[in-house]
C-alpha cells in the first residue's frame, strides 16, 4: 500500500502546519488542475510526524473538502521522517511474484521493528551493475498504527485512503511530471516543510538516495521570536513578509538559510561519497520553506550548483477563469507533496 484506476484521487499533504489538497484530471496533454487549496492547523496538530490532535486535523481536512467543493472520495496521503523507513538492497534476481513472497523475510535485516508490527513494500530497481545475478530493490515500511492513525482521520473526514506514499517520492512525481530532465541529468529534490526536509537523488525516474533531515521552517519562527522577543504568531508572521527594508531580521534569516545549506551541502557529500551513480546536475527546492528570502542563493552558493525553485503546476493545465495564476503561483511550492499525490491512482507502483 505504501506505493500503490482510473477515479481521480484526491491528493492530501497532511504537513505538520497546514493540509493542502489537489485533484487532477488526466488529460491528452498530462493533467488538468481541478480542485486546489490549503488550509492551516492548529500548532501542536502534528508533532514528530505523529498526528496528535486527529480531531483538528479531521475538521481541516472536512472544512478543505467542503470550501473546494470536492466529490471524489479516493485519496492518497504521504508520510515521512522517522514514520517511515527506506532503504536499497540487493538481492538476488528473482520475478516479482517471488519477491513477493520473500520479502517480509528479507526486510527483517533491515527494519529496527517487529515485522509483524510494520506494513512493507517494495519496488525493483535496477540491475546491480557490479553483479548481473542481483538487482536493486527499494524497500519502504511503515508502522501499521502510523497508517492505522491515517485510515482512521480519512475515514472520519469522509474519504477513503486508496494509497499512501512517502514525500519524497512524492515530489519525484511532481517533478517528473512537469519536467523532462534528460537520462544522465542527476537533479536533487528537496522539499523543505515546517519542522523536516526530505532529500530526494533521481536520475532517470529512480531514486539513488534519500534522506530525511528534522530541520525546516520552524527554525526560521523560532530564531525571530528569540532575536526579537516575540510571540510565536508573531515571529511567523515577520517571517512571511520579510523584506531588505530590516536588516536585523534579513540577518537572523540568512544565519539560518546558512545553517540549512550546510545541512544540505552535508547531505550531498555523503551521497557523492558512497555513491556510484553520477554527479548532480541541479537542485529543485519546494515546500513553504523554499519561498524564505535569499535561502535559494545561500545553497547555490553553498552547493555550488544551479538552484531553482520547483513548480509543480509548470506542465498542469489551469483554466484562468477558475483559478487565479497569481495566487497559483504564490502557492505552488508548498502544493509540490499534493500534486505528487494528485498523479497517484489505485493501484500504481
Amino acid at each position: 500500500m505504501l506505493f500503490s484506476k482510473n477515479k481521480d484521487v484526491v491528493g492530501v499533504d497532511i504537513g505538520s502546519s497546514a493540509v493542502k489538497l489537489v485533484q487532477l484530471r488526466p488529460v491528452k496533454a498530462g493533467y488538468q488542475l481541478v480542485k486546489i487549496g490549503i488550509l492551516p492547523l492548529p500548532a501542536e496538530a502534528i508533532v514528530d510526524n505523529t498526528l496528535m490532535d486527529s480531531s483538528s486535523i479531521v475538521e481541516t481536512v472536512k472544512q478543505l473538502i467542503g470550501t473546494l467543493g470536492v466529490k471524489a472520495k479516493e485519496a492518497a496521503c504521504s508520510i515521512s521522517g522517522n514514520s517511515v523507513i527506506i532503504r536499497k538492497i540487493s538481492l538476488p534476481v528473482m520475478p516479482v511474484e517471488e519477491l513477493e513472497d520473500q520479502i517480509h523475510w528479507e526486510a527483517e535485516q533491515y527494519i529496527p521493528f517487529d515485522i509483524n508490527d510494520v506494513n512493507v513494500d517494495f519496488q525493483i530497481l535496477s540491475p546491480d551493475e557490479q553483479d548481473p545475478s542481483k538487482m536493486n530493490v527499494l524497500l519502504v515500511a511503515s508502522k501499521k498504527d502510523i497508517i492505522n492513525d491515517y485510515l482512521s482521520v480519512f475515514a472520519e473526514a469522509g474519504l477513503k485512503l486508496v494509497v499512501v506514499d512517502v514525500d519524497s517520492f512524492a515530489v519525484q512525481n511532481a517533478y517528473e511530471s512537469n519536467y523532462q530532465p534528460g537520462p544522465d541529468e542527476v537533479a536533487a529534490l528537496v522539499n523543505i516543510g515546517a519542522s523536516i526536509f526530505n532529500l530526494n537523488i533521481v536520475r532517470d525516474g529512480v531514486s539513488l538516495f534519500t534522506r530525511d533531515v528534522q530541520m525546516g521552517g520552524n527554525l526560521y519562527t523560532e530564531e525571530i521570536q528569540k532575536q526579537f522577543g516575540i510571540s510565536g504568531d508573531q515571529a511567523e508572521q515577520m517571517k512571511l513578509t520579510a523584506s531588505g527594508d530590516d536588516p536585523r531580521l534579513m540577518e537572523t534569516l540568512q544565519r539560518v538559510n546558512e545553517t540549512i545549506a550546510l545541512e544540505m551541502r552535508r547531505s550531498l557529500d555523503f551521497y557523492n561519497s558512497t555513491a556510484g551513480e553520477g554527479r548532480i546536475t541541479k537542485v529543485y527546492l519546494s515546500g513553504g520553506g523554499a519561498k524564505t528570502a535569499h535561502l535559494m542563493e545561500a545553497v547555490q552558493q553553498r552547493l555550488a550548483l544551479p538552484v531553482e525553485i520547483l513548480n509543480p503546476l509548470l506542465r498542469v493545465a489551469v483554466n484562468q477563469k477558475e483559478f487565479d495564476p497569481k495566487y497559483l503561483a504564490e502557492i505552488a511550492p508548498l502544493m509540490t507533496v499534493a500534486v505528487g499525490l494528485a498523479t497517484r491512482r489505485l493501484g500504481d507502483k
